[in-house]
């Protein structure tokens, strides 16, 4: 369990699920990514997490993708599957660990929450990352239901935290136990986590800019802050462009304009409207 940990510190990247014009997946698109995501030294990927469009992608597509995923990477890094579905009924043949939502839609409460994962945990035969975003799921994993949770449950070692509250984010920074998670959901504030304390990010940006944003990771972990600064910076009006009219649509427009996956989205997403499109392309010249 503690190595898996340490692999699992750095940048991860929520890897797209590119789908061709007719709206089928493209796994070539998707090898493309993914392959850019291992040679720019990003330390694992997250398949079917938010920027993988789950929610709209077939179990048996789903089966297919992690199927493919694990294939093509062959173990060279981490490997995190996001689950929405019942845990039981995904095979976690190549995966090292699971990335599990805040209940949606519900709105349960925190003893309910709590709960939940607590069977997620019992079920999983891989290691468990809570992902709380309220943003999207109208529920939020608290601090006190994070470090229960981090303390009850051995087999839940850390969350992505996407609640943009840096109080909550904080508090379950100074109260972990030892060798437990904080991934940054949020790619614009993942530096002021690092001087934190935070161990990474699971991050949308990284799919165009792996080696950039992964080296900007590392030097934060390192605590030359300087460096990291510089790159954040360098990036920071092309990360504002990306998620100007939501995700993934900004990320799928930044890598129709790197020619490496079709801009298609599955309904109810959209692409993004054309002047954000000039936004990307123009900030994507760093």
């Amino acid at each position: 369990m503690k190595d898996i940990r340490s692999k699992l510190k750095g940048t991860g990247v929520a890897i797209v699920t590119p789908f061709s014009k007719s709206g089928s997946l493209d796994f070539k698109a998707y090898e493309k990514v993914l392959e850019l995501v291992i040679q720019g030294g990003c330390e694992f990927v997250v398949v079917l997490g938010t920027t993988g469009e789950s929610p709209t992608i077939l179990k048996e597509e789903k089966r297919d993708l992690i199927r493919y995923s694990v294939e093509k990477n062959a173990g060279r890094i981490r490997l995190v599957v996001g689950v929405i579905d019942s845990v039981r009924q995904t095979s976690f043949d190549g995966v090292d660990a699971v990335l599990s939502v805040c209940p949606y839609y519900n709105k349960p409460q925190q003893e309910g929450i709590f709960m939940h994962f607590k069977s997620v945990s019992e079920a999983s035969p891989v290691p468990v990352i809570l992902y709380t975003v309220p943003g999207r799921t109208a529920s939020n994993i608290s601090a006190t239901t994070t470090l229960r949770l981090a303390r009850e449950c051995r087999n839940i070692i850390g969350i992505k935290e996407a609640s943009g509250n840096l109080d909550q984010i904080s508090q379950v920074l100074k109260n972990r136990p030892e060798g437990f998670l904080v991934l940054s959901g949020d790619d614009a504030i993942t530096l002021p986590l690092l001087a934190l304390g935070a161990d990474g990010v699971i991050s949308v940006v990284a799919n165009v800019f792996p080696a950039e944003f992964s080296a900007m990771v590392r030097y934060g972990l390192k605590g030359d802050f300087k460096k990291a600064r510089e790159i954040h910076f360098r990036l920071l009006d092309f990360m504002n462009s990306l998620f100007a009219d939501g995700s993934p649509a900004g990320v799928k427009a930044a890598l129709e304009i790197k020619k490496l996956a079709g801009n298609h989205l599955r309904l109810p997403l959209v692409p993004v409207n054309d002047s954000t499109y000039q936004l990307i392309k123009q900030h994507i010249k760093i």
